[in-house]
């Protein structure tokens, strides 16, 4: 199952033994939030995997456990923005 959400943002919270790919080590940082391009679910697993495009504008499939809300911004269009200072982690 494939689905398009407009203007969500998600900021990488990377699980030390997570799934692969790891998005700290595939161009993406803590200090950013990604618009979500895409979702998608695959029947044989319970993880979701989110489309991004990491900081080098490539496009990755981020399984959901490694990934934390920031919000609904539907008004931006942009790919990602840098995150405030109360919002890192």
């Amino acid at each position: 199952m494939l689905w398009m959400e407009q203007g969500l943002y998600l900021r990488v919270q990377e699980l030390a033994n997570g799934p692969r790919p790891l998005p700290l080590q595939s161009g993406f940082s803590v200090d950013t939030a990604y618009r979500v391009l895409g979702c998608f679910n695959p029947s044989e697993t319970s993880d979701a995997y989110y489309i991004l495009s990491n900081d080098r504008d490539e496009i990755w499939f981020i399984c959901n456990r490694h990934l934390r809300t920031v919000g609904l911004y539907q008004e931006l269009h942009d790919f990602r923005f840098r995150l405030p200072e109360t919002l890192r982690h």
